[in-house]
C-alpha cells in the first residue's frame, strides 16, 4: 500500500512538472522572438552616403548602448558568410593589445563594420600607417579613430622607461607623447592623474602623426573625405570620451 501511495505522488510531482515548463514555454518568447538578429552587413552604397560625421556619431550611438548594455543582437554566422565576398568598413580604429577594450563591442558594431588594429600603446608606425592608408584610400573609410584607455601598461612602462628586448623599441614610439605633458607632480605611472594626462597626450600625437607622415591620407582629410579623431576608454564606465 505505501509503495502505491509513493508511486502515485511521484506521478503527480512528474505531471506538475511538466504543466509548469509548458505553461513557462507558452507565455515566456524566446530571445529570438524577444529581440530578433541583425543578419545585414554594411553595404558599398550605405557606406559610400554615409559622411564622417554622421559615421562618429554612430560610434558615439554605440558607446551608449554598450555602456548601458544595451548592445545590438547579431547573427554573426550569417554577417560572416554574407561579408565573405567583400567588405566596406566605414572606420578605421587604432587600438592597444589590451585584452579588456574589446573594440567592436566598445561601438557596437558587427562583421564588416570596421578596420580595427592593434598595437600595445596604440602608436603610429609605417606598418599601422600603411593599413589604415589601405583601408581610407583603398577601400573607402571615411573616419580614423586612435582609442587609448585608462591604466594603459604600455603607457605606464614609457613613463617608467621600461627596458626589455623589441619592448624597449615599442615604447621608445611613446616618448614624444610623455614629453609634450606639462606636469608639476610626481611624473611615475603610480601617479594617476599624469598617466591619464599622458594616455591622452599619446592620443594626440598619434593623430598628429597621421597627417604629417601620410601624404594620401593628409590629401583625403584636407578635402573633407576623411576625419581624424581619438578617444580615451574608461575601463570602469566602459564609457569613451571622444577627442575631436
Amino acid at each position: 500500500m505505501k509503495k502505491l501511495i509513493l508511486i502515485f505522488l511521484i506521478s503527480l510531482l512528474v505531471l506538475s512538472s511538466c504543466e509548469q515548463k509548458s505553461s513557462d514555454s507558452a507565455t515566456s518568447p524566446s530571445n529570438s522572438e524577444s529581440k530578433p538578429l541583425v543578419q545585414s552587413v554594411l553595404t558599398k552604397e550605405q557606406r559610400d552616403a554615409m559622411t564622417p560625421d554622421e559615421i562618429i556619431q554612430s560610434l558615439k550611438e554605440g558607446n551608449q548602448r554598450f555602456v548601458s548594455n544595451t548592445l545590438t543582437a547579431r547573427d554573426h554566422s550569417e554577417q560572416v558568410r554574407k561579408s565573405a565576398l567583400g567588405q566596406f568598413p566605414k572606420a578605421v580604429i587604432l587600438s592597444c593589445l589590451d585584452s579588456r577594450v574589446p573594440v567592436e563591442d566598445v561601438f557596437d558594431r558587427g562583421i564588416g563594420d570596421m578596420f580595427v588594429g592593434r598595437v600595445a600603446g596604440n602608436f603610429v608606425n609605417e606598418d599601422l600607417l600603411g593599413s589604415m592608408e589601405f583601408g581610407c584610400k583603398v577601400a573607402g573609410a571615411k573616419v580614423i579613430m586612435i582609442l587609448g584607455h585608462e591604466h594603459c601598461g604600455a603607457v605606464k612602462s614609457a613613463i617608467d622607461d621600461v627596458k626589455l628586448g623589441n619592448i624597449t623599441a615599442m615604447l621608445s614610439k611613446i616618448k614624444p607623447a610623455i614629453a609634450k605633458v606639462t606636469y608639476n607632480g610626481e611624473k611615475t605611472s603610480k601617479n594617476e592623474e599624469f598617466v591619464h594626462q599622458v594616455c591622452e597626450s599619446n592620443v594626440r600625437h598619434a593623430m598628429s602623426e597621421i597627417s604629417a607622415k601620410s601624404p594620401i591620407l593628409k590629401e583625403l582629410i584636407d578635402s573633407g573625405q576623411l576625419r581624424v579623431i581619438g578617444g580615451v576608454y574608461d575601463m570602469d564606465s566602459g564609457k569613451v570620451t571622444f577627442l575631436e
